[in-house]
């Protein structure tokens, strides 16, 4: 398979994904939103996927309609499983692993606090001890989230070295989740011989997201329906970004430290400052792209402590690895439009996600 653009030096992210052919990559959480997308683009570029994971998680669901399944070997199993979670990893034998498996919903982590905590965090010792324990694995790559940090709802971005203190049980267990992977990397992969990331992704939104207490997919609930979309915190503020965005950081930053190790290290993944927008902006793009009427009402629902303010300061990986977003918020939206048009017509997704790819990385 040939490169997806003219040459490396003419895209800003400087990933080959040559590189990916053949390698036998470990995905965990294959299953998710992310989790798809990501198994799509490696399964494009002739990687050898493995997926372990739960069921999808949702009706409908991506991984289902995204033609990946019958492309890779996909494994359904708990995280939290590691005798299961061994044997499996044992077989794939991976050079890669990319660590997404997580109870992702701020909402659900206050509901059910051990089952977050137990994936989360016994999730990721469990992986770990996979790759301790293995003699193929040359990357490894641990996806947290923006909430990892301790909040202090200041209006500039959280760089690398800032507290980690997440404040529900969510956001508290994905900081345990990194503090795990610190551990690791400073008491078993400090010869470099495994190199170790973590990465701190903000809010991501793209065509197939059907998660409950997610404000796109509400949204497309909504005009769906033709009602108006409740939002219930208008004035927030988080850094959105399109899902292709993170996923391709994520095999950038696992291609460089596979190849050299000295680029093992924490990073944030997130977009510019412009797009750091209130979910009421975000509703107001998404209601212009979609028109037909489409409307939004902001209504107060009761629920728990979230956030509502939260930036990053990506300099790191724009710096290190000569990184940069690609697509503002009205291209992410305008995409995640697309797709659910597609969707909705009945059309063919695993072609316009393939579409969306290529278009982000020939940009």
């Amino acid at each position: 398979m040939g490169k997806w653009y003219s040459s490396v030096e003419s895209v800003v992210m400087m990933l080959d994904m040559d590189f990916y052919k053949g390698k036998k990559v470990f995905v965990t959480g294959h299953t998710g939103f992310k989790g798809s997308w990501l198994c799509k683009i490696l399964v494009d570029a002739g990687a050898d996927v493995t997926g372990y994971s739960l069921e999808p998680p949702t009706t409908p669901d991506l991984f289902s309609i995204s033609g990946v399944a019958d492309k890779m070997r996909s494994e359904i199993g708990d995280i939290r499983d590691l005798v299961h979670l061994k044997r499996v990893f044992i077989e794939a034998r991976p050079e890669i692993v990319l660590h997404l498996a997580a109870q992702p919903i701020v909402r659900t982590g206050y509901e059910q606090p051990v089952y977050t905590y137990e994936t989360n965090v016994m999730g990721t010792v469990n992986i770990l001890e996979c790759v301790r324990q293995s003699d193929c694995v040359r990357s490894f790559l641990n996806v947290t989230t923006d909430k990892v940090y301790k909040n202090n709802e200041w209006e500039w971005g959280y760089r690398e070295n800032e507290p980690l203190d997440g404040f529900d049980p969510y956001s508290n267990s994905k900081s345990c989740s990194e503090l795990v992977t610190h551990s690791y990397k400073s008491s078993y992969f400090a010869d470099g011989k495994v190199a170790v990331s973590t990465a701190r992704a903000g809010n991501v939104i793209g065509g197939g997201d059907f998660a409950r207490d997610r404000i796109i997919p509400d949204c497309f609930r909504a005009v769906e329906k033709n009602e108006a979309v409740v939002v219930r915190n208008c004035n927030s503020v988080r850094p959105y970004q399109h899902v292709l965005e993170p996923l391709f950081a994520y095999l950038m930053i696992a291609q460089k430290q596979y190849v050299d190790s000295s680029f093992a290290d924490y990073y944030n993944v997130g977009p510019d400052e412009c797009d750091c927008v209130t979910t009421g902006e975000l509703v107001d793009i998404f209601c212009r792209k979609w028109g037909n009427g489409a409307s939004w009402e902001n209504r107060s629902v009761p629920g728990p402590h979230e956030a509502n303010f939260l930036k990053l300061d990506c300099s790191k990986l724009k710096s290190s690895m000569d990184w940069k977003p690609r697509w503002h918020i009205e291209e992410a939206v305008q995409k995640s439009v697309e797709w659910t048009r597609v969707f909705f017509d009945g059309g063919n997704i695993p072609e316009e996600m393939s579409r969306q790819i290529a278009e982000y990385l020939n940009k």
